[in-house]
């Protein structure tokens, strides 16, 4: 069992309230993480502690935020086997995608220590004599990061590596579900050597989150707020930060379309649906969620796409690799059987897989979706995946935009022409033409539109969200005036 503790101001600390709460593993329900309950005081004093530290911080040069940034880096890459353990026992998340979480996050550090030096300004011509106009970007201040579960290395560090390579200071909320796991990214920066109160790290538990998350949005030095997470929850974060004036990226769900267009390769869209729809048990915001195939490759494309869904090695991640693990919670398990039961009722066909009586689930195809059914609109984020046939490019378009997200999609054709021509018809954030709906790369922009949120993470992007554009001005020379 893991037994953590919260960092405020550079130091190890449990609750003001000596409460903690426990996170139990998905398969078998053994403790896999004890970690402090965090009361509003708490949340309030690392909010404190970052805000003391801001002015340092800030007045380092790039150089100096770059090193530290490529050290932690580095100490992340080389915990990779104790997040894999971590991710494991919290989750029940197979090696591979736990690897990959770290791998990637190393990546998002070595990005953002790249960014140190492209956070630049311009001079804008003015109209007044001997004026020299200038549009910089400052630091904003504190930021708040509110990590999930499901991609937590890589959804962690997004939360803090930008805005620290901007000169913020920050504050991570860790995810109730995986609190040991988001706390080993604090123990990197920290061995990185980041100053006391650079980055802060607090822990609630599950009953406490909407008080702790009020409590740091409302005080008055956080000046930005990132949130990644559901859309229900997301709009709650969004309402308390209007009521604050705190700007806010939102990162969301997502129902991502899969077209499979008639004059597609029928092997590469194959490989794309797969990983994409089955990676990480398909808990990924941009998972496949909607396969949306022309009708005359729809019997091809189908048998090959369950003849590899069926070969997916599932079981416990504990005892050896597998691709499927466990979904996070029983919770994920009845959502999914329920939506399997309706689209079956309402006449769709069980192309493998099927309903689970535990956290182990196969990879699951239902073929003949309708909008009837509700797996063809709602969320799934579990291996459940709906195929809806359609006739021609124009209904391929229509059911891909026929959904309240727009997150990530994907396109398969041979024409790329072609296939550049329906991406710019789907509205989505993000999309990728021969190439799965999940895909990341760290410097490149990285949000969606609808109810997938807004605003952007990622390089350049990443950049504006998280400092201050100012215009500052001096007068070279007398100035005249009109009175």
């Amino acid at each position: 069992m893991n037994e953590i503790r919260m960092l405020i101001g550079g130091a190890r600390c449990a609750s003001t309230a000596d409460s903690s709460f426990e996170r139990r593993n998905p398969l078998d329900g053994s403790v896999a993480t004890r970690a402090p309950a965090a009361t509003p005081d708490d949340a309030r004093r690392a909010v404190d502690a970052a805000a003391a530290a801001f002015g340092a911080w800030s007045a380092k040069g790039p150089g100096e935020r770059r090193a530290l940034l490529l050290k932690a880096a580095h100490v992340l890459e080389a915990m990779t086997p104790r997040f894999i353990a971590t991710m494991a026992a919290e989750t029940g998340a197979a090696a591979p995608w736990a690897g990959f979480n770290v791998h990637l996050a190393a990546g998002m550090l070595q990005e953002a220590a790249a960014l140190t030096t492209q956070i630049s300004g311009e001079q804008i011509p003015s109209d007044v004599p001997g004026s020299v106009s200038l549009a910089l970007r400052a630091p904003a201040g504190v930021v708040l990061g509110i990590a999930p579960w499901n991609a937590p290395v890589i959804l962690g560090v997004r939360a803090v590596a930008v805005p620290l390579a901007c000169g913020n200071t920050v504050v991570l909320k860790g995810s109730e579900l995986c609190p040991a796991t988001h706390g080993l990214i604090v123990d990197a920066f920290e061995e990185a050597g980041f100053p006391p109160g650079v980055i802060n790290f607090v822990t609630n538990a599950p009953a406490d989150a909407a008080a702790v998350v009020d409590a740091m949005v409302a005080h008055p030095r956080v000046r930005r707020v990132n949130f990644t997470g559901s859309t229900r929850v997301g709009r709650l974060i969004a309402r308390t930060c209007a009521e604050h004036l705190k700007p806010v990226v939102l990162e969301l769900g997502g129902k991502a379309p899969l077209l499979v267009l008639d004059d597609a390769d029928l092997e590469a869209a194959v490989n794309g649906a797969t990983f994409g729809a089955f990676a990480n048990s398909g808990q990924i915001c941009m998972s496949t969620e909607r396969i949306v195939v022309d009708e005359s490759v729809a019997d091809a494309f189908v048998a090959k796409l369950a003849a590899r869904a069926v070969g997916l090695p599932l079981g416990d991640p504990r005892k050896g690799p597998v691709v499927l693990g466990s979904v996070v919670d029983t919770g994920t398990v009845e959502r999914c059987n329920a939506l399997i039961d309706d689209a079956l009722a309402q006449g769709a066909t069980l192309v493998c897989g099927g309903k689970a009586d535990s956290t182990l689930m196969p990879a699951t195809l239902l073929d003949h979706v309708t909008p009837a059914m509700r797996i063809y609109h709602e969320e799934s984020f579990g291996p459940v995946k709906p195929i809806v046939r359609v006739r021609g490019e124009d209904e391929a378009v229509r059911v891909a935009n026929d959904n309240a997200y727009g997150l990530s999609a994907a396109v398969f054709t041979k024409d790329t022409a072609r296939g550049w021509r329906v991406a710019q018809r789907i509205e989505s954030g993000i999309c990728h033409i021969n190439g799965p709906t999940v895909h990341d790369e760290a410097q490149m922009p990285f949000g969606g539109v609808k109810g997938s949120g807004w605003g952007r993470f990622g390089g350049k992007a990443g950049i504006e969200a998280f400092t201050e554009l100012r215009w500052v001005t001096m007068q070279m020379g007398e100035r005249h005036y009109p009175f």
